[in-house]
């Protein structure tokens, strides 16, 4: 096991100027601990976790492992083991000959070979599969033979990059899980790289958000929802997405459609001090609920209703100044309104309201 630190860590390819895949990334991943590294397409994350293992150039900073500066070593003697998106597997070898053969490259001895491909299948529940080869294996079973061929290595730290990818739903969270389990037991450091957020949010034991490639964010799956640190991270974790919107300040808080949101005085305060007269309000589906009668309340037109059977979600048109704006409320779901009924909405608790700075899309302060 081993620590991996990234210490402003960059990637460049030739442009004018040049463009800054990796750009000064700072991130330290303790020993044991499950990273997922998540991003759009374009993020840089798969180029991060690709500098990592010794299969991108470092053009600046340094990346080290276990207190080792790597930056200018060999892929093969970093001591990390990678699962790749394509399974990768030889087809004219069984399941243990290709589970064995980065062993067998290094001259282990077979008897070795065969007692850590054995250790290697019963974690993985493929001892019954070891004399197939990889066209009698399903999708599934496949994925855990590259998996099974990594950890027979028993490297200091895992890489996987987007392993899930070829899955189908149902398999997906199945297998997801089962990684999980695995890495604990294990307590291999591992970083893990996903453009899915939901994967994300329910795999590691810190997420670190990319976008363009620079770090964003990296916190607790927890902490990351609760407290985004931009608009770019409260809108890209959570599903339904948070519910970002542009709207103009009173002196209570951001004026909705009939509503007022109120805003802590420090969050007006920093607006003020910022010479802004709007903000990016920020708020999740499950943060606007269905209002009473009487109660202060904005109008929200439905134009779809997604019924998933405890809950709907309910999408929607609210009036915002001169303009209408698609909002998504989160709605008991056995008695979910109809497409084209008017329903009033309100905010729930206030300290699930989010506020942005307009401009820059950072969080503004909400505590004195």
């Amino acid at each position: 096991m081993a620590e991996v630190s990234y210490r402003q860590a960059s990637r460049l390819y030739p442009g004018n100027p040049p463009v800054r895949a990796v750009d000064s990334l700072d991130l330290d991943i303790a020993d044991g601990e499950f990273l997922v590294l998540v991003g759009p397409s374009g993020s840089g994350k798969s180029t991060a976790l690709r500098m990592l293992a010794g299969l991108e150039d470092v053009d600046e900073g340094a990346i080290h492992i276990d207190g080792r500066d790597v930056t200018a070593v060999p892929p093969k003697d970093r001591d990390i083991a990678m699962v790749f998106q394509s399974y990768a597997l030889y087809p004219h070898m069984t399941v243990a000959e290709n589970m064995g053969f980065a062993l067998k490259l290094k001259r282990v001895s077979k008897a070795k070979i065969a007692e850590r491909v054995r250790e290697a299948a019963a974690l993985l529940d493929l001892t019954p599969y070891l004399d197939r080869k990889p066209k009698a294996l399903s999708g599934g079973q496949r994925q855990r033979v590259a998996m099974g061929r990594a950890i027979v290595r028993e490297p200091a730290v895992f890489l996987m990059d987007e392993p899930l990818s070829n899955l189908d739903a149902k398999l997906r969270v199945e297998t997801r899980a089962n990684i999980a389990a695995l890495q604990k037991r294990l307590g291999t450091t591992t970083i893990y790289v996903t453009h899915d957020q939901v994967e994300a949010m329910t795999m590691g034991h810190r997420v670190a958000v990319l976008k363009d490639g620079k770090l964003q964010q990296c916190d607790t799956p927890r902490n990351l929802y609760e407290r985004p640190r931009n608009a770019f991270v409260a809108g890209f974790i959570g599903s339904p997405a948070m519910n970002l919107k542009t709207v103009a300040l009173t002196p209570d808080g951001a004026q909705l459609d009939g509503l007022t949101v109120p805003l802590p005085r420090a969050t007006l305060a920093a607006a003020r001090s910022a010479g802004v007269e709007s903000v990016t309000l920020g708020l999740r589906p499950e943060s606007l609920r269905l209002a009473g009668a009487g109660e202060q309340a904005a109008k929200l037109t439905v134009e779809l209703v997604e019924e998933l059977g405890a809950d709907a979600y309910i999408h929607g048109g609210v009036k915002i100044g001169d303009r209408v704006e698609r909002f998504v409320v989160r709605a008991e779901g056995r008695r979910p309104p109809q497409l084209g009924e008017t329903v009033q909405i309100a905010v729930g608790e206030a300290e699930e309201v989010h506020a942005f700075h307009p401009e820059t899309g950072e969080r503004l302060p909400s505590a004195d």
